[in-house]
């Protein structure tokens, strides 16, 4: 009875079930071998059983499917499973063994025992129902007192939106602009609004606070905060500012704000600031198609000027196109190598000379795009921001002479092409080549006679490469990335990813197939001519 009392007084179900397992020897020489609480359908271990016939225990109580049964246990003379079961449902399980089989009594006392716990985690299973239909009822109150005011504030905020809608409407059917849309967006929040493009240059400020100058944008942090906003689902907070992207078709051209220092900004705020982003694209939307139209005009150009065009029908052209060839140019040519030279890519260059400040008409082949650039390039600052708008550094450009002429620019055109050849051919891949710093490749430049150079390429290397040809090796490669690293043994056995023994290996073998000695000077210089021509103007084959 004073059990019975406790377990009726015990706060929850699984307390319940641990006081009947730890007085379960009150009934009979019985063990508690394991307690199970049925927990969302499923029958769930009181506490860790670490028996090792623990998992044989689980496996048998869901066997018995509520049903009352035979256990057996290691030790244990007899052991049996006994639902906790209530008027409605069953509660759980008391999994009880014994050293000696019990007798009738200690079974009844048993018997008695489960139906008090039973009983108990009935009640206390009735009391939490109860607990969490009050909690629900509250929750219902609470819910519908909230409808009530949405509703009662449903009709203002329906005038509003109605407001931005025709407002929007209106800014868009008249071409207003960027300086139109944050005009609007100001008077409807009361916030300072801005526009900046991709890059972080304002474009357009309504409202008091410019500053002045302008902070001249970090590409870096630029870039990561782009990404950040586009994560975010609707407007996102950074500092001050509350920010949608301006992404027509999902390319950003620039983003839309409100400068909010107070954190003022309510949903009607938001559904403002979304709404003008959205009427911003649409106006975005159509000055990029006017720009591709422009992008075809170049691109029609630009071919002409690679094919070879007369010069007075070319300056009339670039003139009708807002650019002056009479300067001095320089032909740059821009392969990526995870990047198709597609449309897309190409008005992703033509992003990034703008943004570096390079003034240049632009076209595009299968796998490169060509810029014809009235200034010679930086050495570094195309390739960076190609990278920031690429996600990637693996690409490569190669940089022409300059020139002073348009009939002089199709043969630019093959010295930026044997540049960029020479910069994926060079161990470091991927950067700025420029053709009148090649120094001995333009030797090996376009003018050279093939032929001659693959008679001296078999003369010298034709031994490896027939060589390579038969037992699939690679020899003449191995010769090459050896004389890349000035003869640096660890450097060279690191590029071709083999052991340092394996590279002497390899080079004495190389000794004995060509019959040439490395350590001449005059075999060394010929046969490193010879590798380079065989790499970077033979295409790598003999």
């Amino acid at each position: 009875m004073e059990l019975s009392r406790t377990l009726f007084e015990a706060p929850s179900e699984g307390e319940i079930l641990r006081l009947a397992m730890r007085h379960i020897a009150a009934a009979g020489p019985y063990s508690a071998e394991a307690g199970y609480l049925a927990v969302d359908g499923d029958l769930v271990p009181s506490r860790k059983n670490d028996h090792t016939h623990a998992a044989f225990v689980d496996r048998r109580i869901r066997e018995l499917e509520g049903q009352d049964g035979p256990v057996t246990v290691p030790d244990r003379a007899w052991g049996w499973a006994l639902g906790l079961r209530g008027t409605e449902r069953l509660h759980g399980y008391l999994v009880v063994t014994s050293r000696t089989r019990p007798t009738g009594a200690q079974r009844s006392l048993l018997a008695t025992l489960v139906r008090h716990t039973a009983a108990a985690l009935s009640v206390a299973f009735a009391q939490r129902r109860r607990r969490e239909d009050a909690v629900e009822l509250h929750r219902l109150r609470d819910e519908r007192a909230t409808l009530q005011q949405q509703l009662t504030s449903v009709v203002a905020e329906l005038r509003y939106q109605a407001a931005v809608h025709s407002l929007m409407a209106d800014i868009a059917a008249s071409g207003g602009g960027e300086e139109a849309v944050t005009r609007a967006l100001h008077e409807l929040t009361g916030l300072p609004a801005l526009v900046e493009d991709r890059f972080g240059r304002l474009k357009a400020w309504s409202g008091p606070g410019r500053p002045d100058p302008y902070p001249e944008p970090d590409p870096v942090r630029r870039n990561d905060m782009l990404h950040a906003v586009a994560r975010e689902v609707g407007p996102a907070r950074i500092k001050d500012r509350l920010i949608t992207l301006v992404r027509p078709h999902g390319e950003i051209l620039g983003l839309l704000a409100l400068v909010d220092a107070l954190g003022e900004a309510d949903e009607h705020t938001v559904f403002a600031l979304e709404h003008a982003a959205a009427s911003l694209a649409l106006e975005l939307a159509h000055l990029r198609n006017l720009a591709q139209v422009e992008l075809r005009l170049h691109r029609k150009l630009v071919d002409d000027l690679l094919a070879g065009t007369d010069a007075a029908s070319a300056y009339a052209r670039s003139e009708a196109v807002g650019h002056d060839l009479h300067r001095r140019h320089y032909v740059v040519v821009v392969e990526w190598s995870d990047r198709t030279a597609d449309d897309s890519f190409a008005r992703t260059v033509s992003r990034a000379a703008s943004a570096v400040g390079m003034h240049s008409l632009l076209t595009r082949r299968s796998d490169h795009v060509v810029l014809v650039a009235d200034d010679r390039p930086h050495p570094r600052a195309l390739h960076e921001a190609l990278a920031r708008e690429t996600g990637t550094r693996s690409g490569a450009i190669g940089v022409s002479a300059p020139s002073d002429s348009v009939p002089d620019i199709p043969h630019r055109y093959q010295e930026a092409r044997r540049a960029l050849e020479v910069r994926l051919g060079s161990r470091e891949r991927y950067g700025t080549t420029f053709f009148d710093e090649l120094g001995l490749y333009r030797i090996l430049g376009p003018g050279a006679d093939h032929q001659e150079l693959e008679t001296f390429v078999h003369e010298w290397l034709g031994q490896l490469i027939d060589y390579d040809s038969r037992h699939r090796a690679t020899m003449v490669e191995t010769l090459s990335r050896y004389f890349d690293c000035g003869g640096n043994y660890d450097e060279a056995a690191a590029s071709l990813a083999i052991h340092r023994s394996t590279l002497r290996y390899r080079l004495q073998r190389i000794r004995e197939i060509s019959g040439n000695d490395l350590a001449n000077v005059e075999d060394r210089l010929n046969l490193q001519v010879a590798t380079r021509v065989w790499k970077i103007m033979l295409g790598r084959s003999g």
